[in-house]
């Protein structure tokens, strides 16, 4: 096609075999998207193209990743605001009829049955490079390739984690990436071990997890973070094999220590103050961690 779509945020760049999509720098852009900048995405990647109405005088251009395609987007696991959804092209209701014409010549491209099927690989190439962000109780590193490191805030980290002291984890140990965003209550990312070692219930108990906090681990680096650890998994050359996996311990199996669930409850009540947690959740929450005692 060759041919090049601006709209709000984003410009679509449409390529014989690919769909480039280019995100503005700005104040107003979300910050994932001046953090990601460019994305090509090839249309075997792609399951469909949506055109619907959107807020505000504006019309969206959906493009639909195959499941299992995009490491960013297997990472977040549905956990985007739609605002924050690289995919969504925005634009202006007076050029819906440009956009028609663009989603079906995308969809002219892609092959039928492509919504039904998961990719078996990833196809879009993940964030690039050293990467790294501060957690609430600890700063989280990748060196791009090969290890992921932990490394304590005496501030912030349970005594479950100072006792295990800071953690250096080789990716051909690891069998996936749990990401729960900053956006909600509770938000950490969490390193998966490939040998089904049994793990602590709660993230701030687990030595292979971070926790986010007001403020700490946003989206816009920790999630470009846990896709590239994730492709880095998938494509590791030399992946330990596979053991039968533990099941994980149930809250029944989560330490009371007096120490960690003060600091949960310290975090839960910045995020309060904050306004990002009604009155109803800190008082059910607060029960909650207490009940852990």
């Amino acid at each position: 096609m060759g041919d090049v779509l601006a709209g709000i945020h984003a410009t679509w760049e449409f390529e014989s075999d690919a769909l480039v999509i280019r995100f503005e720098r700005g104040i107003r852009t979300p910050k994932l998207f001046q953090a990601l900048r460019e994305r090509r995405v090839p249309h075997e990647a792609l399951a469909s193209v949506t055109l619907t109405p959107g807020k505000r005088g504006t019309v969206v251009l959906h493009a639909v990743p195959r499941p299992g395609a995009d490491p960013l987007m297997e990472a977040a696991a549905g956990q985007l605001k739609e605002s924050s959804d690289p995919y969504r092209l925005v634009l202006p209701a007076d050029r819906e009829t440009l956009a028609e014409y663009y989603r079906d010549e995308l969809r002219g491209v892609l092959a039928p049955d492509a919504e039904r099927e998961p990719a078996e690989r990833f196809l879009v190439a993940a964030p690039s490079g050293p990467q790294s962000f501060k957690a609430y109780d600890g700063k989280a590193s990748f060196d791009g390739r090969a290890e992921v490191a932990f490394r304590w805030f005496w501030t912030g980290a349970s005594s479950e984690k100072w006792k295990a002291g800071d953690q250096t984890f080789s990716v051909r140990e690891l069998s996936g990436v749990e990401w729960r965003s900053p956006d909600v209550l509770d938000g950490y990312l969490r390193l998966l071990p490939r040998g089904g070692e049994p793990r602590a219930a709660q993230p701030d108990h687990d030595p292979a997890s971070v926790v986010f906090g007001l403020g700490y681990g946003p989206v816009h680096e920790s999630l470009p973070f846990a896709a590239a650890v994730l492709a880095a998994i998938r494509t590791s050359p030399d992946r330990a094999p596979v053991a039968a996996a533990a099941p994980a311990l149930g809250r029944a199996g989560a330490s009371g220590d007096p120490g960690a669930v003060a600091e949960r409850i310290r975090h839960l009540g910045e995020l309060h103050r904050a306004g990002l947690v009604t009155d109803e959740e800190f008082t059910a929450k607060k029960a909650e961690l207490l009940a852990e005692l």
